[in-house]
């Protein structure tokens, strides 16, 4: 075979590769049939199928295509956003104390606000009335800034245009957030949700972005793999990841489909130097849905749960209950009154797939209830007995208290200083605890180091189990054992509590 036929030849096949995906889509954004904006909308139905729409391409001129007709459509619909800080500063470093300022300064105590970009990032208009989404790394407030001093949020349109923003909810545990800019009866671009469900590994997508600070940018890639949950700070992760290119600056961008469609929001990269080696996550469009959608109404953002935890199933426990291969959750505990036990879920089940999306671990179970709300039913195929059955979970908000009910200990006591809460699956889920380990007790939230309970190096996380041999496990328990002490007169406080799962006693005289 002659040089020209190895060249025709591979010429074929890159084409035959490309147009698989690519074709299709470009073909139709050209045409002149972009898809329509829309607004945030219900999450959609279980996803479909996976389709063999993929076709190859006939001729040479099909390599020829280019994604500048999806860039067209979707690069307006990214922004770059900033966050700054207002810094006062004095040309006197005694101006706090009026005798050193004028010995040194003359009294001359000027003060002057500055502006210092403290983070740089992307985001995507997600609303046609100003509405954009963005990491919450990107705009969380930054450790050690003092309350008097202020954070500001800008954002930078494609057409070079800024704005004020408004935070509307940063939440931690997805890494997005939400904000606003006034932009008048102007309607601006926006990108529609993609349904990730019927995303599939090799799919083409392109990211967009304003890397390392340099301006709006695009790379190309494939999905190279979908619900990585092994990844990430959050226990509700499934990230998409991509070798589209991401570097910092990245963050809160756009990861679209050939269609134009949002099929993420770019997140994180895993790098040791920095950059981009081909290994970036993004968090799926059906999350990033959920959390704007609770913005947009009303700003807060209840996250269901099941109320079932366990393990996967590997190694010898796929023989042991009759699988064909590793798959599934076994469920090791269930919480009483959850959701999970009302429909009927019981230790030693194995949960094998939800909405008929396989799962494998609790971060997988966590991640599709969280892109649910409250009240939603869930269809569950569970292996009972090495027998498969459907059960239907409708899906409710953790119970119990939350950091917003904390209580401060006053009095003199051991605990004065200290806020404690009762332990819940509730306060589990804000404060990222195992809501089975520890089902019960008042735990101590937070400690001033100027206080008896810092005195006495209580620790946030310790637990109070008993006071005095009086069993600590709600608000009114705590309260009645502390009254009883200080007003009985006893002359010592014997408390025993757990710290890290070990039980100590110790013992206070009053």
């Amino acid at each position: 075979m002659n040089r020209q036929n190895i060249l025709l030849v591979a010429s074929a096949s890159i084409a035959t590769a490309l147009a698989m995906l690519a074709v299709p889509a470009v073909g139709q954004l050209v045409q002149g049939n972009p898809a329509p904006a829309v607004s945030p909308a219900p999450a959609p139905q279980p996803g479909p199928a996976p389709q063999a729409d993929r076709v190859v391409p006939a001729s040479q001129a099909s390599i020829q295509q280019s994604f500048a007709p999806i860039v067209r459509r979707t690069a307006p619909a990214v922004v770059n956003v900033y966050s700054s800080v207002n810094i006062t500063r004095t040309n006197c470093p005694y101006a706090n104390d009026p005798f050193w300022a004028r010995f040194y300064c003359g009294g001359n105590t000027q003060t002057r606000s500055e502006k210092v970009d403290n983070s740089l990032g992307s985001g995507v208009i997600v609303g046609a009335d100003g509405v954009i989404v963005t990491n919450n790394h990107v705009v969380e407030r930054p450790q050690g800034l003092a309350p008097s001093q202020a954070q500001e949020f800008r954002v930078a349109l494609n057409d070079r245009r800024e704005f004020p923003a408004t935070l509307v909810m940063a939440d931690a545990k997805t890494d997005l957030a939400v904000l606003k800019i006034d932009i008048g009866a102007e309607k601006l671009p926006t990108l529609d949700f993609a349904d990730t469900r019927g995303v599939q590994v090799g799919d083409l997508v392109l990211a967009i972005g304003n890397p390392f600070g340099v301006g709006q940018s695009v790379s190309s890639g494939i999905v190279s793999a979908l619900a990585r949950s092994d990844v990430g700070v959050s226990d509700i992760a499934s990230f998409i990841q991509t070798d589209a290119s991401i570097n910092p600056g990245n963050s809160g961008g756009a990861l679209v489909d050939m269609n134009g469609r949002l099929v993420g929001v770019n997140s994180m990269i895993f790098s040791k130097g920095g950059g981009s080696n081909g290994i970036g996550f993004a968090i799926p469009s059906e999350m990033v849905r959920r959390v704007v959608d609770a913005a947009v109404h009303g700003g807060t953002l209840v996250r269901p749960w099941i109320g079932a935890g366990g393990e996967p199933v590997t190694g010898a426990k796929v023989a042991a209950l009759g699988l064909d291969r590793p798959r599934g959750v076994l469920i090791s505990n269930v919480y009483p009154g959850s959701p999970a036990e009302k429909a009927g879920v019981k230790k030693g089940d194995v949960i094998l797939a939800i909405d008929g999306r396989d799962v494998f671990d609790d971060k997988g179970m966590k991640f599709i209830a969280a892109t649910k709300a409250e009240g939603e039913l869930l269809n569950l195929t569970v292996l009972t007995g090495g027998k498969q059955r459907a059960l239907q979970l409708k899906l409710a908000a953790p119970p119990g208290t939350t950091k917003a009910e904390l209580m401060q200990v006053n009095g003199r006591n051991p605990f004065t200083g200290a806020q404690v809460a009762e332990l819940s699956p509730a306060l589990a889920e804000e404060l990222g605890l195992d809501p089975f380990k520890f089902q019960s007790g008042m735990m101590v939230y937070s400690v001033p180091p100027r206080s008896i309970a810092g005195s006495l190096r209580f620790q946030p996380g310790d637990i109070i189990r008993e006071i005095n041999g009086a069993v600590i496990r709600t608000p009114k328990d705590l309260a009645a054992a502390i009254n009883k002490v200080e007003s009985g007169g006893e002359g010592a406080w014997r408390l025993a509590i757990d710290r890290n799962g070990e039980r100590i006693e110790r013992t206070f005289q009053g």
